[in-house]
């Protein structure tokens, strides 16, 4: 429950976490409550991408960058229809946007979509403090919701845990609908919806190909009637351990041969899918920071990550799988995560970060053109 309220910087705000640390603050856009996963982020920019990124539902995002909000808010920018974030933790919110492309701030946006914050804390703290801990619930309280701390502190305990949540379909399209390839059409994609961002199909258009973004509860049935090229299973919110439909969508489509192509959630579903297993990371990887080795080329890139789930396979080792050889083709050069998949007997790969990446970087924009060789091979 939330309620918006404008100039909240001298409303009392406290962030309560589940092992009983606790930081006050003050209020930043919605006064209320509002309780999630807190998580951190490292990027430098592109806020508002991350605010409305769709795999962000459920969790209490912190900036690790000092000072937000410089830029304001564009209604340019945003990669889904609204804020998904349950909450944002900020050191030091700008006084003032300053952007030609601004429209209002940053505190204005998340009161006016209800979105509980907390400014004025010490984030390098909050962060050094989750990394130790690792990534758990929280609340952030301010106004009326505000209580004494043990109270505070229950209510947080009562939440539920982001092991087992099942949340891809909460953010997920209802309907169907078509974003047409940029320029003279090459090839048709059925993109499955987890909570995909809005850049993703954008990137797929530029390379003309016309992508017909379905729900999340699509059957391989609705996958064919459009006569797809490739499918694209996308990022998403959840423990993939809980997403039982999506894995057996993609084992339907490995089982035709076609090509395939997932990121982020659209992974860890390959992963399943090929007979892996999850695991929830301590603290996950978010930020547009994290260097990744592509194993097919040696390539060292510096990729866009929002996961606090990752596949469990063997990193030097080609698997047998019920769909041919696989193997891990990235990893994460800071702690050896998969961070890529593909199959050596069938035309389908995977990556765990965002190639898409607004705000960036591009670096593994190349993927998309993978994408296109697997349907240009196939079609050959």
């Amino acid at each position: 429950m939330t309620t918006s309220t404008r100039g909240t910087a001298k409303v009392p705000a406290v962030l309560v976490l589940e092992d009983g640390r606790i930081f006050r603050g003050r209020a930043y856009g919605a006064v209320g409550e509002t309780f999630g996963e807190a998580v951190f982020s490292t990027g430098m920019t592109g806020y508002q991408e991350t605010l409305t990124d769709p795999s962000y539902a459920r969790q209490i995002v912190v900036a690790t960058a000092p000072q937000i909000g410089n830029t304001g808010w564009n209604d340019e920018d945003d990669e889904s229809r609204r804020i998904w974030v349950s909450g944002y933790v900020v050191r030091d919110p700008a006084r003032v946007p300053s952007n030609w492309r601004s429209r209002r701030s940053l505190d204005d946006e998340l009161a006016r979509q209800d979105i509980v914050g907390i400014s004025g804390i010490d984030t390098r703290a909050l962060t050094r403090h989750l990394r130790e801990r690792g990534s758990m619930r929280a609340g952030v309280f301010s106004g009326e919701a505000l209580a004494d701390d043990a109270a505070l502190l229950a209510r947080v305990r009562e939440q539920p845990q982001m092991t087992g949540a099942s949340l891809f379909e909460e953010v997920a399209t209802q309907e169907a609908y078509v974003v047409p390839a940029l320029g003279a059409k090459k090839f048709t994609v059925a993109a499955i919806d987890l909570g995909i961002k809005g850049m993703t199909p954008h990137r797929m258009a530029e390379r003309g190909i016309e992508v017909h973004v379905l729900p999340a509860t699509a059957t391989v049935e609705d996958i064919y009637a459009v006569q797809p090229d490739g499918v694209f299973f996308s990022n998403g919110p959840g423990d993939p351990a809980a997403a039982d439909h999506p894995v057996a969508l993609m084992r339907g489509v490995l089982e035709r041969g076609t090509p395939l192509f997932g990121i982020c959630f659209g992974n860890q579903i390959l992963g399943r899918a090929l007979g892996f297993g999850t695991f929830k990371l301590k603290y996950g990887h978010r930020g547009i920071n994290q260097p990744v080795q592509d194993r097919t080329t040696g390539k060292v890139e510096v990729t866009a990550h929002n996961h606090g789930f990752a596949v469990d396979a063997p990193l030097d080792q080609v698997s047998d799988t019920p769909f041919g050889r696989a193997e891990v083709s990235h990893v994460c050069l800071n702690d050896n995560v998969v961070e890529g998949l593909q199959l050596l007997d069938k035309p389908a790969f995977s990556v765990q970060y965002h190639p898409e990446a607004a705000a960036g970087p591009h670096d593994a924009a190349y993927l998309f053109d993978r994408f296109t060789s697997l349907m240009e091979g196939q079609r050959a």
